[in-house]
């Protein structure tokens, strides 16, 4: 939004011959660049009938939901611990009920294709973080160059040459403010709860239950109930949380596990194209040339920013990355 691991303890996931998928992975991949990518289209067309803090809650509800489902037919409980549950509370926050919120927000203003791509300066924002979080995380020259890329990138889809002429500032803040949410939160994941021993499923589960918990009770204070529950927009919620947040999580950890963090991180990349595209071919949207350029600017900066140097005989990282609108 990196062995990619669990989501919450920072262990990588792995496939058994019993467990191995029978769908080539390359569908799933391709449906999970459609589904997140398609996301931002789900947010626009929700919060056309819905508060956003509406939209959010509805969209953990649904995804938590298709995770309970997965618990339960694999039979796994949730973790246990104060500890634990105290650090997947904050996880909770940083990586579902804030990000989800913020996205949730700038569309009201925001075009679903600007949104997208600024999901897409996720590893941007990850690097600048990682430097000063992490210690084991070197600069390097290739990867200071990917963010200044990516920097001309952003300023190149805001047009900053014409002084940013009809954007909408709150808007375009709220979705850079998301997309820096990601790597915070998987930082603070990273730091508390690696190696806590519990599955990536049960953990994920937790921290969606939590947020959904923290929307429950954030959304009556801001909104009040719906007059009258519109069709379509609450067909989107539900998309966007049994597919986008709940289904999706479940694919990527698959595609890890079967093919690899570097390959699965690649849908990063797709995101920004597929959203786009969605945006214009379905909702109307409108493109200025100097949006996909920028998106092109960004998602190069992007990966070069995800370029690492590995000593001889050293194993990947096992962190993972935020790639999508989880």
């Amino acid at each position: 939004m990196s062995t990619v691991t669990s989501a919450a303890t920072g262990k990588p996931a792995l496939a058994t011959a019993d467990s191995r998928p029978r769908l080539d992975w390359r569908l799933r991949f391709g449906a999970l660049s459609l589904i997140w990518g398609f996301s931002f289209l789900f947010i626009k067309v929700g919060t056309g009938g819905y508060a956003p803090f509406q939209v959010t809650l509805g969209r953990l509800v649904f995804g938590t939901a298709v995770l309970a489902a997965a618990m339960a037919v694999k039979r796994q409980r949730l973790p246990r611990g104060a500890r634990t549950w105290g650090h997947l509370t904050v996880a909770a926050f940083l990586l579902n009920a804030l990000p989800f919120s913020l996205f949730a927000y700038a569309e009201l203003t925001i075009p679903s294709t600007l949104a997208g791509i600024c999901n897409a300066t996720s590893p941007l924002w990850g690097m600048v973080l990682s430097l000063v979080a992490l210690s084991e995380d070197r600069p390097t020259r290739v990867r200071f160059a990917g963010l200044g890329l990516g920097f001309i990138g952003v300023l190149t889809v805001l047009g900053a040459w014409e002084g940013f002429h009809g954007l909408d500032v709150t808007g375009t803040v709220m979705a850079l403010l998301a997309s820096l949410s990601y790597p915070i939160g998987w930082i603070y994941v990273r730091r508390t709860l690696a190696g806590t021993g519990d599955s990536h499923l049960a953990m994920t589960g937790a921290q969606l239950l939590l947020a959904t918990v923290q929307l429950a009770v954030v959304t009556p204070l801001f909104t009040s109930f719906p007059a009258h529950f519109a069709l379509v927009p609450l067909l989107a919620i539900a998309a966007l949380g049994a597919l986008g947040t709940g289904l999706a999580v479940l694919v990527q950890y698959g595609l890890v596990a079967e093919v690899g963090p570097t390959t699965a991180q690649m849908v990063t990349y797709f995101i920004p194209v597929i959203a786009a595209a969605a945006g214009v071919a379905v909702l109307g949207e409108s493109l200025r040339w100097s949006t996909p350029v920028g998106a092109v600017i960004v998602l190069a900066g992007a990966a070069l920013t995800q370029v690492r140097q590995r000593p001889a005989g050293a194993r990947a990282s096992a962190r993972p990355a935020p790639t999508g609108p989880r």
